[in-house]
């Protein structure tokens, strides 16, 4: 007890049913508890018995020891919570011994608990009626968690954040709950910024007279970053890396110099996507704006080509294209005639797995193409090379790889409010409709109905989602045909639908005028979101010329991994993605991404192969990458093999054309063979 007498800084009383609570702390920290018993006596209360807490039990200690104890003490504390009868009983007692005491706040769950929890207008939070401490608050917080599942530390820590802010418990746990409390849901507000640029006429341009006449038709003035393109040597054939956000007019840019040099019989434009269902965009709108001009044909790579393959025409003037479709046609030596402008859309690709290093591949082996063009037909100039990022980390040193001026544009053009809140899989659907319901409730300023788009990582969920949705809504991904797909922009364009249900893997360059994005999954098939494809797609919210703002809700369920390979959960994701910074454009080679550019290069450039590797933006190890295709029989010298020439055409990487190769000299049905490397994909 001597011990505990030492520095006490607080004694604390409460009345708890017939005695009162007697809590001692130093520094913070609880060093005694026990209970207190008055009698009455002529000179009025005093102490009668005094039980001092040990362990699970209670130790008998002389009623003196209480007054020693009280003496002790900096100050004495009496909890509100104290009926008014006991607080006199106690002050009486208190002042028989010349000792002071202040009645004060405290949270009642602490003092019947045995704890001193003084409470303030500051730090009190509301739950179920009453106040009570931010430790007791953080329990109740817990516990609701434990029942919603395992959040990981930056969860907490917001929901944490949210509690204190709000001082209101249960509107924790109706956010918890699924509630859509825009105060408690808000993450940030990503700010319009508009940069002052000097905007070029359109009347001032030197284009091509028909060209001329078009753009002046849709426009007066060019956007900021196609202003700082064209005054930067865009119309002088100048290579461009083009870095601006999403719906700032960066395709404009490649369309400007593209169509003008087609025009004039300066080559034509090749215009280059990642996707299949991008190029069918880009392909219609070129032949809607040029096809009275100029051929227009589409070129989307020999594994996908189905009816419509016998559309491609490569002596056109315009060929919208996937990645791979074009290196396809360079890989088997197909003619494409002077190319004087080359569009890459979504650079950033580069730094993806497998798509990145073979459009490192197909960039050196257009350049090389177009040198060897230029070398062997008078009158040629070579090819312009425009490309196009709303997501780079790293633009300079990009830039300076791909050898083209950097023009970076930092624009918002409308405000974007981030949304963030947690809900299970069997929720998310109830709240994207709530969500979808409200914005398309509400009109702009503009007049426009507000309008989602819900990205989700499955086409089953995509029709599974936009069942669930009360107000017309459709799904729209790549299983679609073409005609459903038109189908579902035009209503979208024409305000005939609330929502597009999509998956990621479609957020690139999709041009759904929506004034909210919703994610009901953060993943893209069975991997997560990079900053900078969430980035991307969160940048469709909000146009200028339809919103006043744009919204982006996150949908996040707590320890939910949508595939086993996965080592963190959505909502670890969640807060690195809203937090985190643009990740830098690479290309990484492996060795089999090595053996496999290197095999390309050979077929397309034989013993200029190597010169081909060393001016791709990734480091490849061209020694040993030949040495294992001269291993495997894939080459001869400087020579494709017929074997290496097959792998090559069909973008197989090495260890798929061994499995084919078993399976053929086992004579296993071609349609075994098929299904045995979908299945290994699956699995990968």
């Amino acid at each position: 007890m001597s011990q505990q007498l030492a520095a006490v800084d607080t004694l604390f009383l409460h009345e708890a049913r017939s005695d009162y609570t007697v809590v001692a702390t130093r520094d913070g920290s609880r060093v005694l508890r026990g209970r207190l018993e008055l009698k009455e006596t002529s000179a009025g209360p005093r102490p009668g018995k005094f039980r001092v807490a040990r362990d699970d039990d209670e130790e008998p200690r002389r009623p003196e020891e209480f007054v020693a104890l009280a003496r002790a003490a900096d100050r004495i504390r009496i909890s509100q919570q104290t009926p008014a009868e006991g607080r006199d009983r106690l002050e009486a007692m208190l002042d028989g011994y010349q000792l002071d005491a202040l009645t004060v706040r405290t949270c009642r769950r602490c003092s019947n608990d045995g704890r001193y929890g003084p409470i303030t207008a500051d730090t009190a939070i509301e739950h179920n009626g009453e106040h009570v401490c931010r430790d007791c608050a953080r329990r109740e917080l817990e516990r609701e968690l434990s029942y919603k599942g395992s959040f990981t530390g930056a969860a907490e820590e917001r929901l944490e954040e949210l509690l204190y802010d709000s001082k209101d418990l249960n509107r924790i746990i109706n956010l918890l709950q699924g509630g859509l409390d825009p105060d408690l849901t808000k993450y940030d507000e990503v700010s319009a910024n508009v940069d002052d640029v000097t905007p070029v006429r359109t009347d001032e341009l030197d284009l091509h007279p028909e060209l001329a006449s078009r753009v002046q038709g849709r426009f007066e003035e060019l956007l900021p970053v196609q202003s700082l393109a064209v005054r930067n040597g865009l119309l002088d054939g100048d290579d461009q890396l083009v870095v601006s956000a999403t719906a700032t007019g960066k395709t404009l840019v490649g369309e400007l110099t593209g169509i003008d040099r087609a025009l004039r019989g300066d080559g034509k434009l090749l215009f280059l996507v990642p996707l299949v269902a991008l190029a069918n965009q880009k392909h219609e709108d070129f032949e809607d704006r040029y096809g009275d001009l100029l051929d227009v044909s589409i070129r989307v790579g020999s594994s996908r080509i189905s009816d419509d393959g016998n559309r491609f025409d490569p002596n056109a003037d315009v060929i919208v294209g996937t990645y791979e479709g074009i290196d396809h046609a360079l890989r088997t030596g197909k003619d494409l005639g002077d190319v004087g402008t080359v569009v890459i859309d979504e650079v950033h690709t580069l730094k993806e797995g497998e798509r990145g290093h073979r459009l490192d591949g197909l960039i050196s082996r257009l350049k090389y193409y177009s040198e060897e063009r230029q070398r062997t037909h008078d009158g040629y100039d070579g090819t312009q090379f425009v490309y196009l990022s709303a997501t780079v980390g790293n633009p300079e040193w990009l830039a300076e790889r791909l050898r083209a001026t950097l023009i970076e544009y930092e624009e918002r053009p409308v405000p974007i409010e981030r949304h963030v809140t947690f809900a299970d899989s069997r929720e998310k659907a109830t709240i994207a409709d709530k969500l979808v319901k409200r914005e398309f409730d509400t009109k702009s300023s503009k007049g426009y109905r507000g309008q989602t788009i819900v990205f989700t990582n499955s086409r089953r969920r995509c029709h599974e989602i936009s069942r669930k949705l009360r107000y017309d809504s459709a799904p729209y991904h790549a299983g679609l045909d073409y005609k459903r797909r038109k189908q579902v922009e035009r209503q979208f364009g024409n305000q005939d639908l609330s929502a597009v249900v999509t998956t990621a893997a479609l957020a690139a360059g999709v041009d759904f005028p929506a004034s909210q994005v919703i994610f009901d999954s953060l993943a893209m098939g069975i991997e997560w979101l990079s900053v900078q494809e969430f980035s991307q797609m969160l940048g469709r919210a909000g146009r200028p010329d339809y919103h006043d703002r744009g919204r982006v809700y996150l949908l996040v369920e707590p320890d939910a991994v949508y595939h086993n390979s996965m080592d963190r959960s959505e909502d670890e994701v969640a807060f690195t993605l809203l937090k985190g910074e643009m990740e830098d454009v690479e290309t990484h080679y492996d060795e089999t991404a090595a053996v496999e550019e290197t095999l390309a290069n050979v077929v397309v450039a034989g013993k200029r192969a190597k010169r081909l590797n060393d001016r791709m933006i990734g480091e490849v190890p061209t020694t040993h990458a030949v040495g294992k295709l001269l291993e495997w029989e894939f080459i001869d010298g400087f020579s494709p093999t017929p074997l290496g020439r097959a792998i090559c055409r069909h973008f197989l990487a090495p260890d798929e054309a061994f499995r084919i190769l078993d399976a053929v000299r086992k004579g296993t049905d071609p349609y075994d063979i098929v299904a045995a490397l979908e299945l290994y994909d699956d699995d990968e």
